[in-house]
């Protein structure tokens, strides 16, 4: 079992320590453009101040803390070992988003069937780096240490698992990249980070996708002409960033009742708490649910701007279509992206739709917005027209 790092009496202290720790193990101490320092002291600094951490829960945010930072040095070693990475394209990538808990991850994981479409597996997401051959990737002791990291992650919180399945070898989320960069919302759900989310909000987040750019071309340069498919909710949030990296990116936009996903999420994220903080639950979940619905409901209002000015590169997705007929909705998407859907691929894809959208092998996902003291109506009226607009309400639980 991988042995989890001892964390430091006060993290604020800790930024050289962190350095130190990580060039070591890599024998490097390049961690890239220093535009992530200011974050990494500001997420430090609010480790001591916001959460109320368990003895486990101090050692498992110090661990995931240096297992980020880890990322980033690694990613650019790696740039410097193979530096035509640079010359990469990156040609219309097809990118899912919506807010949290609208679908994003069971059409990831349908469309990632087709083999034509490259992704971004979890492990490589942790150590970034050319993709090997997949018959080599449990080799690398990079792989083994992602398989060991979720399977802890089971074990602490099997409700994550439940909503939210990931294995090392499977496609994953954008932010496990844009994090490296110390300036992303993905810090402010494990624990309590008001102070940290507050300053966030004032912040750009241009040098996180700079980054992920690059690390995007790095692990994708031995297939250059391979169509790229990328899936992350927070893209929502920044869709004037991800078309300033990706200026021909074809974009997917779930939809979902936000008085069904919010709940949904805060539910997720409050999973994740229970493993590493202490007393205080029903208060963080309900001031949670009122943060997230806050977040998104603005998230969705800038992304309307953007979509305005690019009004053919984005394309609208309901969930309860994709859950009702897959297949169809697939359809649409291939039509939209401009390519074909093979019979085997859609053969596949049906097969996989019948075994159930993603997570129901691992159990049903149960939460109630009535768990958090607010009402549905309260959530859907902070998203304005949203929900009528796009016809999303069947009754919230």
């Amino acid at each position: 079992m991988t042995t989890i790092p001892v964390a430091p009496a006060r993290f604020r202290d800790a930024g050289d320590q962190l350095h130190e720790l990580v060039a070591r193990e890599l024998g490097c101490d390049d961690f890239g453009p220093a535009d992530y320092r200011s974050g990494l002291d500001m997420l430090l600094h609010s480790m001591d101040y916001d959460p109320s951490f368990t003895a486990r829960g101090r050692e498992i945010a110090w661990a995931q803390v240096l297992g980020v930072l880890r990322s980033r040095a690694a990613a650019y070693r790696s740039m410097r070992e193979h530096p035509h990475y640079a010359d990469t394209p990156i040609v219309s990538p097809v990118v899912i988003t919506g807010i949290p808990r609208t679908g994003t991850t069971a059409l990831h994981k349908l469309m990632a069937l087709d083999p034509r479409f490259q992704g971004l597996q979890t492990w490589l997401l942790e150590a970034p780096r050319p993709r090997p051959p997949r018959t080599t990737w449990e080799n690398y002791p990079e792989f083994q240490r992602t398989a060991a990291r979720l399977a802890r992650r089971h074990a602490d919180a099997p409700v994550k698992h439940t909503a939210h399945a990931m294995a090392a070898e499977e496609v994953d989320e954008c932010c496990l990249l844009l994090w490296q960069s110390f300036v992303s919302n993905l810090w402010t759900a494990g624990w309590s980070a008001a102070s940290y989310d507050a300053w966030w909000q004032t912040q750009t987040e241009a040098p996180a996708y700079a980054h992920y750019k690059r690390c995007v071309q790095l692990i994708g340069c031995g297939e250059p002409d391979r169509r790229w498919l990328l899936k992350n909710p927070g893209h929502i949030d920044n869709l004037d960033l991800l078309l300033a990296i990706f200026p021909d990116a074809r974009i997917i936009q779930m939809h979902r009742d936000p008085a069904k996903a919010i709940p949904s999420l805060v539910s997720l994220l409050m999973a994740g708490h229970d493993a590493m903080e202490t007393g205080r639950r029903e208060q963080r979940g309900q001031i949670m649910i009122r943060r997230e619905t806050a977040k998104w409901a603005c998230a969705l209002v800038r992304a309307d701007q953007v979509r305005s000015r690019h009004p053919d590169q984005v394309l609208n997705v309901i969930q309860r279509d994709l859950h009702r007929d897959p297949l169809r909705v697939i359809e649409r998407i291939y039509a939209f992206i401009g390519m074909d859907l093979p019979g085997p691929v859609a053969a596949a894809m049906r097969v996989h739709a019948q075994g159930g959208q993603d997570g129901a092998a691992h159990g049903e996902h149960r939460y109630a917005i009535a768990d958090y003291g607010i009402g549905a109506e309260a959530v859907r009226a902070a998203f304005g027209d949203y929900a009528e607009r796009f016809a999303l309400m069947e009754g919230a639980r």
